[in-house]
């Protein structure tokens, strides 16, 4: 229920916020970097409005929106003059790569240091990369990025400037995937860098107060490996609260991917989402911002199903 009042919400502002911009998608045509191209006349602006119906009253827009998108269908884009469904689903994968790409990496990155700090607490080891972590989780990741491109991609040319894959090449097989990753690379680095501080001390925070429990103490007592009781123990109950970080974290991965995509020119939803901004595509805004709610829902959604089947104790609590 909570879930279908939050998609509620988030389809009526979906709705609302692209008609808060000044202007609207027939007062000017606008080109990349925000200038303008082409003016419509006002014979031929009055005409669009008409045509796509922004003349009506709001209250009648949104219940023809609402029954499009009961019907499957996000519309038109303005701009692009095709349907929004099929340009985004052209984008998303590119998106989804980069984030899956980084969830993983910020987890592996942020579970390994976390895990080594706990087991170093207060050593030089330690404080030093907790600051470390400080100092990265504090940039932001669009600043993070440009660093990165000036001194890995146009200084020591390790990585391509932007783009998803090399223009006019004719890969196939293992050398396409080498160069899709390639060029995936620094994007994803990027995003990892800046997300990876909140799994890092979260997993810190976590294991130190997992070893002082009673049944570390125990485990110890029957004579356990070291290496039994950290990475069987102690790392699965410190592992469950990072599944609900993980899903928390989403929303704030996919605004960072937003970003580094129009950094690195990737050609995802991020990318797609600032040229529909430009133009005032009210469709294609609302089909993107629609496609990231649910995306961010579904992470939620998924995170509590893997809660109740890591932890038995709400599984108990279901059945009582």
């Amino acid at each position: 229920m909570e879930y279908a009042i939050t998609f509620m919400v988030i389809i009526t502002l979906n709705f609302m916020l692209p008609r808060m911009m000044p202007g609207d998608p027939f007062l000017h045509l606008s080109g990349e970097g925000g200038e303008e191209v082409w003016a419509f006349t006002a014979e031929q602006r009055q005409y669009f409005i008409e045509y796509y119906g922004l003349d009506r009253p709001l209250p009648e827009q949104y219940a023809r929106y609402l029954t499009g998108l009961i019907q499957g269908d996000m519309g038109v884009s303005y701009y692009y003059k095709d349907q929004v469904s099929s340009i985004i689903l052209r984008r998303l994968p590119w998106t989804l790569m980069i984030v899956a790409g980084a969830t993983l990496l910020s987890l592996l990155l942020g579970t390994v240091l976390g895990s080594f700090s706990a087991f170093h607490r207060e050593s030089w080891k330690d404080k030093s990369l907790y600051l470390l972590m400080i100092v990265f989780s504090e940039i932001p990741a669009f600043l993070l990025g440009i660093v990165l491109l000036i001194i890995f991609a146009a200084g020591m040319g390790l990585f391509p400037l932007s783009g998803a894959m090399r223009h006019f090449a004719n890969y196939t097989g293992w050398e396409h995937v080498k160069n899709v990753l390639h060029h995936a690379a620094l994007p994803v680095i990027t995003l990892s860098l800046a997300r990876v501080g909140g799994i890092y001390l979260l997993v810190r925070n976590t294991f130190t107060t997992v070893m002082g429990k009673d049944y570390i103490r125990t485990a110890r007592a029957k004579g356990l490996t070291e290496k039994r009781i950290r990475y069987y123990h102690a790392l699965r109950n410190a592992l469950l609260p990072l599944v609900t970080r993980v899903a928390l974290q989403m929303g704030a991965m996919v605004g960072g991917a937003v970003l580094v995509e129009n950094v690195f020119a990737y050609p995802g939803l991020g990318l797609l989402m600032r040229q529909a901004v430009f133009v005032r595509d009210y469709p294609l805004l609302q089909g993107i911002f629609l496609v990231l709610a649910f995306g961010v829902l579904g992470a939620n959604l998924l995170a509590d199903l893997l809660y109740r089947v890591l932890d038995p104790r709400t599984r108990g609590q279901e059945t009582a």
